[in-house]
C-alpha cells in the first residue's frame, strides 16, 4: 500500500497530488464566475423591468433544472461548436478548442451562479430598508450605496447559502473527469485500473474530498464570524 502511494517512480502519490491541485483549481476558477453571474442574475431578477426579470429567471431556472453532467456536455461540445461557427463571421481564422479544464470551469461557474442568484435574491428582498434610507438621506449616490452597503450585506447574509454551494462545486468538479480533465477522480480511476487496487485509490479520493470540505467549512465559519463581529444576533 505504501509503495503504490509513494511519490516518485513506482508510486501514484504525485499523480494523486497533482489531481488534487487540479480539483482545487477548478473550483477556485469557477468561484469568481459563479459569484459574478449570481449577482448579475439576482439584480436582474430583482429589477423593475419585466422582460429583464423573466429572462434572468428563465436563464437561472434552466441551469438549475438541467443535470450538471448534461450542462458540461453542452458547454464542452455545443459551446465549442458555436464559437467555431462565430469565428468566420467575426473575420477571425483558426479553430477554437475547449480544454476539459476550461469547459469544467465555465460549467461549474454557471451552475454556481444559477444557485447563488437565489441566495442573493433572497437577501435583496429582505435587506434592511433603514440602511438604504439612511444612505439616501446622506446623499450617497447609487454606486457608493451598492459598494458600501448592499454588497457587504449580500455577502454577509448570503454566506451560509454560498458556503453550501461552494461545497457542492468542489464535489461537482469530479464530473469534469468525463471530458478528460486530469482532476482527482480521473487520476484515482487511472491509478485504480492500472494497479487493480480500486478500494485503496477511491478511498484515498474520498478522504481527500472530505479533507477539502472540512477545511472549507472551518474557514467559511471563521469568515462568517468575522463578518458578523459587532452585530446584533437578534
Amino acid at each position: 500500500m505504501l509503495q503504490v502511494l509513494q511519490f516518485g517512480a513506482g508510486g501514484w502519490g504525485g499523480e494523486l497530488a497533482a489531481g488534487l491541485v487540479v480539483t482545487l483549481a477548478l473550483a477556485a476558477s469557477a468561484l469568481p464566475l459563479g459569484l459574478a453571474s449570481g449577482l448579475a442574475l439576482a439584480f436582474a431578477t430583482h429589477s423593475r423591468r419585466a422582460w429583464l426579470r423573466e429572462s434572468s429567471a428563465a436563464f437561472a431556472g434552466a441551469f438549475r433544472g438541467i443535470p450538471e453532467l448534461l450542462t458540461l456536455f453542452l458547454v464542452y461540445i455545443g459551446g465549442q461548436r458555436l464559437i467555431n461557427l462565430a469565428l468566420p463571421l467575426l473575420g477571425l481564422g483558426g479553430r477554437f478548442e475547449f480544454s476539459g479544464f476550461l469547459a469544467g470551469t465555465v460549467t461549474l461557474g454557471l451552475v454556481f451562479g444559477a444557485y447563488a442568484s437565489e441566495v442573493f435574491l433572497g437577501v435583496l428582498r429582505t435587506l434592511d430598508g433603514s440602511s438604504l434610507e439612511a444612505a439616501r438621506a446622506l446623499g450617497l449616490g447609487r454606486w457608493p450605496v451598492l459598494r458600501f452597503i448592499v454588497l457587504p450585506e449580500l455577502f454577509r447574509l448570503g454566506l451560509p447559502g454560498l458556503s453550501n454551494q461552494w461545497l457542492s462545486t468542489v464535489k461537482q468538479s469530479a464530473l469534469v473527469s468525463v471530458v478528460a480533465c486530469d482532476e482527482l477522480l480521473r487520476r484515482s480511476y487511472l491509478a485504480a485500473t492500472s494497479t487493480g487496487d480500486h478500494i485503496l485509490f477511491y478511498g484515498v479520493a474520498c478522504l481527500a474530498y472530505i479533507a477539502i470540505t472540512t477545511a472549507s467549512e472551518a474557514a467559511l465559519a471563521a469568515w462568517h464570524r468575522r463578518l458578523s463581529r459587532g452585530r446584533s444576533r437578534g
